[in-house]
């Protein structure tokens, strides 16, 4: 399997972070916010379930901006050969 070394930047995790503790963000919002954080300084992989929802969020153009940062953060994070 190919391992993708990428890592949530440390701007798109204070976005997160700020997500996790916001009581105005969706559900998908904080399940992408909790991924990225996963792998913020960390070589972890976005898992394939998390990856299709977040493919899902950046395919719908109606999506928040929000929702789309975390969801780019977490796809650009997953198994290059999926």
């Amino acid at each position: 399997m190919t391992k993708n070394t990428k890592q949530t930047s440390s701007g798109v995790a204070s976005v997160a972070g700020r997500a996790l503790q916001s009581s105005g963000a969706s559900a998908l919002q904080k399940t992408l916010a909790a991924s990225a954080l996963r792998q913020a300084g960390s070589t972890a992989q976005t898992g394939a379930k998390t990856e299709h929802i977040a493919s899902r969020a950046l395919d719908n153009n109606r999506s928040p901006s929000l929702t789309r940062t975390l969801a780019g953060s977490v796809v650009s994070q997953s198994n290059k050969r999926r």
